[in-house]
């Protein structure tokens, strides 16, 4: 067989093939399309009714599919909880850790480049769809479903205060902090910018900018209080010198 011979055949082939293979594209994005279109109306009928409340029949309707489709995806009302929630905890901890890398590195400018970190925390983390959704399922479903919001416990608050200390470690090693329990300093930052926006969470609200703002400068300035260096500190052993009677 000649060369243009199999590259005739090979060329037919590919005009054969490529249907079929393009109807498999589409088809995988379509039934992805869908599987997103569940999960968000799901996450929207469980936050508004809980699970109990929570019907096949409201969320088919708000995702535009049939009972039937939802049920081909998530056999059953429970399995499709448990993938709602997981599905908002990976946005959650992907939006958490892109918070966490904007921390502050030096101390040039402490007050306002940690105010800047904790209106983000709050507005990015906590305060966001995201954040209001998994705080309202954990009130009203942790006891029915505990292993899974320990699992959310561990992967969000618990990763948060970890990565936290280790960025308050660092500051400290530049003598901008003096801190002895760098967990237990983590805790308290994140608990000192939650303060003053507790009452509008726990109602559902969402605070303003200027809301945020002057609750994260609230927290930051007594953070400092309790753990910012003193001058001579901040300013490196060259001070400390300097200091010293000649």
């Amino acid at each position: 067989m000649s060369k243009s011979s199999r590259r005739l055949i090979l060329v037919r082939m590919k005009d054969r093939m490529t249907p079929a293979v393009r109807m498999g594209g589409h088809s995988q994005r379509g039934q992805c399309a869908k599987r997103l279109s569940i999960l968000d109306a799901a996450a929207d009928v469980f936050c508004r009714q809980g699970f109990a409340g929570a019907s096949i029949d409201e969320i088919s309707a708000v995702a535009c599919v049939s009972r039937q489709t939802i049920y081909n995806h998530y056999r059953e009302k429970e399995t499709l909880f448990v993938a709602v929630v997981e599905d908002v905890m990976n946005r959650a901890n992907a939006m958490l850790f892109s918070v966490l890398s904007s921390f502050p590195e030096n101390a040039d400018n402490l007050e306002d480049d940690l105010t800047g970190f904790a209106v983000r925390l709050n507005k990015n983390c906590i305060c966001n769809h995201d954040g209001k959704f998994l705080r309202k399922l954990v009130q009203t479903e942790g006891e029915r479903y505990p292993h899974l919001f320990e699992s959310w416990r561990r992967q969000g608050p618990g990763k948060l205060t970890t990565a936290l200390s280790a960025l308050l470690a660092r500051l400290a090693h530049g003598r901008a902090l003096v801190i002895d329990d760098f967990d237990v300093a983590a805790r308290q930052f994140v608990a000192l910018c939650n303060a003053d926006l507790q009452m509008m969470t726990l109602f559902g609200e969402t605070p303003s900018d200027e809301q945020l703002e002057k609750a994260a400068r609230n927290a930051v300035r007594t953070f400092l209080k309790a753990y910012g260096a003193p001058p001579a500190d901040k300013a490196g052993p060259r001070a400390h010198l300097a200091a010293l009677p000649g």
